[in-house]
Parts: C-alpha cells; structure tokens; sequence
C-alpha cells in the first residue's frame, strides 16, 4: 500500500564542483555512485534527496547491500571531503543547484516515553507494537509484534518519517496526514481515501 510515485526519468544536474562530469560516465567508487543516484532523483526538499531514497536507488540500480557499513562510510566520506552537504538525513551535491520543492506534509510526533540506547536510523530493521486509529477514534489495525526494514518503502511514509530517531522502549504518538499515509486509495475496508491516521508505537527493537 506505499505511494511510489517516482518519474521514470529526470534531467541530470551539473555542478562547478569536480564532480562537473562524472553523470556522463559510469560510476565507480560507492561515493560516485551515490552521487549519481542524488542527481536521478526528484528532492523531497530543499535538503535534497533522503538516505533512504539514495540507499533504495543503490541497491535497485547498483546492487549495493543497503545493510552494509560501507554505505555508512561513503556517506560520511562524502560529507567530511565536502562533496556532499547533509542536513538531518537528506543530502545534495555540493555545487548543484539548490532543489525547488512545494513544501511537504510532515507527522507530527508526540513523545510519550524517551527509550535508550542507539536511535533508529534508516537501514535498520526494527520491532515495534503499534495500534492505528482514525481521527474519529476508530480502531482500524493493530499489532504486538510486527518488524520492517526502516527507510526501505516496506511501509507507510509517515511510519519511516515517524519512527525514525526512536530507541528501544520508547513510545511515541504520530498524527499522519493522509498524503503520508494511503493518500487518495485509503485501503478498504479499514481506511477511507483522503484519511488521516494517528498511531501509538513503542520500539520493541
């Protein structure tokens, strides 16, 4: 039930920086190859492309095992020799144009319970108990145990927004709004088109 509304393709960008030509040849280094993938993708933002839309594109287009530390590392790698720019989770090529994007929805979270130890990031595959409502209180899924590939699309945008950043033992409370959620199909007979959705989660794992 997840929205992939992604264009088949995408004019390619060109930077000064002396990545000016590298979208002309094939990628080499994992660092490369995660610069062409930032510049085949629409931005979410003006932050440009999220970590998990980059890994996704890797691992679809490349191979490259999402779970894998060097993924991690080129990341880093390109931030620190200032070829890429991070800001939160999202990165763009340093010298490319700044994206220019309508605003997006966003989940709103309500801390309940601060968990511990590392947060959850993209890539991970994490556990959690969850119940889902409607905004009229209406029950409409729940689950004491249920596991997901965090970032990877296996589930509702608003969740991969919402549930990143939890520790373990944590809860929180995300509103979604319907465009994070199942958008204009809903998903009969639970979930009406156009619903917006609030959850309560705790991070098993």
């Amino acid at each position: 039930c997840i929205d992939q509304n992604i264009p088949e393709h995408h004019t390619t960008r060109t930077t000064s920086h002396h990545y000016h030509n590298r979208n002309t040849m094939a990628p080499k280094t994992l660092l490369d190859k995660i610069v062409y993938a930032i510049r085949q993708q629409p931005a979410a933002s003006a932050n440009g492309v999220s970590r998990a839309a980059i890994v996704k594109y890797l691992t679809a287009e490349f191979g490259v095992d999402k779970t894998k530390a060097a993924s991690k590392k080129a990341f880093k790698d390109g931030v620190s020799k200032g070829i890429l720019i991070q800001t939160g989770q999202s990165f763009r090529v340093k010298g490319d144009k700044v994206p220019e994007v309508v605003d997006e929805p966003k989940v709103k979270i309500e801390e309940l319970k601060e968990g511990k130890g590392p947060a959850a990031e993209s890539g991970d595959t994490v556990t959690v108990k969850y119940e889902g409502k409607l905004t009229d209180g209406t029950v409409f899924d729940s689950a004491k145990s249920f596991e997901f590939t965090l970032g990877a699309g296996e589930v509702i945008k608003g969740w991969d927004q919402g549930i990143a950043g939890m520790k373990v033992g944590g809860k929180r409370k995300l509103f979604v709004p319907s465009k994070l959620g199942y958008g204009k199909r809903g998903a009969a007979p639970e979930i009406p088109p156009n619903a917006d959705l609030q959850f309560e989660v705790k991070l098993k794992s």
